[in-house]
């Protein structure tokens, strides 16, 4: 059900190039997202209506949920989905309101100040996908940090649904609803990222899109950085285990298989000390996957090539090993968790010993779910209020401390021969500032 790499002894100069990956070919997709984001930029909602009768068998009069919906959406909701989805709010606010950055000025000489002051983003496009699964704590991880930040201007966009009228599905509007999201948008794939990079009648341009979504969408992401912000172009989802003998087989097998429910291609992967632990988890996938609902979707990720176990000699190879993969999501599952965990460099977020799992992250730890995928998080962070402000700096100097850098300023401007950068200087001044 699942393969194998045995890494003992010595591991490779290149641990990415030997690991489980999912192949995304977004540069392939590119080219077939292309026409689709350029009839949008020309057309406006003309071309998202066409768009979205092609791809999704929806009309649409208009794309913009009605507030009625919205409101009838929340009143029809489940009590005990509403609670949950209440406390993860709650626990999202919690996490996310510390996450606040204050403006700090600093005196650099008497006179001369600079001030970073954090400017959140005008207006952002927040994207919550469809398909497969109903993600409405996609529009908690979205929408809580956006709001935090003081984002003024937000609308979420989802794919519309034929059972449901073609509207988005109920719970991800009660989820708006409840956040207090009025403008949303039944749009899908890359015309909902094209409709927020150019604007129609019925969307004005956002500044910023966010959020998870198929390889449709990360490739209008793609194309339209520049135009827009993005947070990162999301992949396949993705869990890596770290573990040696103290692991509980049942519970790195639910895990692994937790992730795998979510798509084929999305990538379990388990890295462990222990051949004991690895049979043991073997042993224990069967009969888990045979008990779920969406066993055929996660016998063929655990099967496929982004999927596997990865035997390693000791728990300083299997940090190095984790650190190459750099997982969306990493539990550490070994004796003294909490101490190797500190010891981890990349990863989207780490979940720390056997109480920690992936899905309590997912939805009630309070942390982000919208994490980088396929290797990112060597180089990027997971979803938060950061990402939706702008640090600028306000430069403020007097005459007599612009003065007193005057000489290094001309000097530095000749050595790189950008003269007019020291006139500039020197005209503020009846002397000549000495070169």
């Amino acid at each position: 059900m699942i393969s194998r790499i045995d890494l003992r002894g010595s591991l490779p100069a290149d641990l990415r190039d030997v690991l489980p990956r999912a192949e995304l070919d977004v540069e392939a997709a590119l080219e077939k997202v292309r026409p689709i984001c350029e009839d949008v930029r020309h057309r406006g909602a003309a071309a998202v209506r066409e768009l979205t009768a092609r791809f999704d068998g929806v009309e649409l009069e208009s794309a913009r949920v009605p507030a009625q919906a919205l409101t009838r959406a929340l009143e029809e909701l489940d009590p005990a989905v509403r609670a949950a989805l209440e406390e993860s709010i709650r626990r999202a606010r919690l996490v996310h309101r510390d996450q606040r950055r204050t403006d700090t000025t600093t005196q650099v000489v008497p006179g001369g100040t600079v001030t970073e002051r954090w400017v959140p983003v005008d207006r952002v496009g927040l994207y919550v996908p469809g398909g497969r699964a109903v993600y409405p704590s996609s529009v908690v991880m979205n929408v809580v940090p956006a709001q935090e930040a003081g984002v003024p201007s937000l609308a979420v966009s989802s794919p519309p649904q034929k059972e449901f009228g073609g509207l988005p599905h109920p719970t991800i509007l009660a989820a708006c609803a409840l956040l207090g999201v009025d403008e949303v948008y039944a749009v899908g794939g890359a015309q909902a990222v094209a409709m927020f990079a150019y604007g129609t009648e019925e969307c004005p341009p956002a500044t910023m899109v966010t959020g998870p979504g198929n390889i449709w969408v990360a490739a209008a992401k793609r194309l339209l950085k520049g135009r827009i912000g993005i947070d990162s172009e999301a992949g396949p989802t993705e869990i890596a285990v770290l573990a040696d003998e103290t692991a509980d087989p049942v519970h790195v097998a639910a895990d692994l298989i937790s992730q795998a429910e979510h798509d084929v291609i999305a990538a379990s992967v388990l890295v462990t000390t222990s051949v004991e632990l690895a049979d043991a988890v073997e042993k224990e996938l069967p009969g888990q996957v045979a008990a779920t609902r969406h066993g055929e979707r996660i016998t063929e990720a655990l099967a496929g090539r982004q999927s596997g176990i990865v035997l390693v000699s000791d728990v300083e190879d299997g940090l190095k090993v984790v650190d190459a993969y750099a997982a969306e999501h990493l539990e550490i599952q070994t004796a003294d968790a909490r101490a190797v965990a500190a010891r981890v460099r990349n990863a989207g977020a780490i979940f720390v010993g056997p109480y920690a799992p992936v899905s309590l992250g997912d939805y009630m730890a309070g942390s982000n779910h919208v994490l980088p995928t396929g290797g990112c998080a060597c180089h990027s962070s997971g979803l938060s209020v950061q990402t939706f402000l702008r640090g600028i700096h306000v430069v403020d100097y007097s005459r007599e401390a612009l003065a007193g850098a005057a000489p290094h300023v001309c000097a530095l401007a000749d050595a790189e021969d950008l003269p007019a950068h020291g006139a500039a200087i020197r005209a503020r001044f009846d002397w000549e500032v000495p070169a």
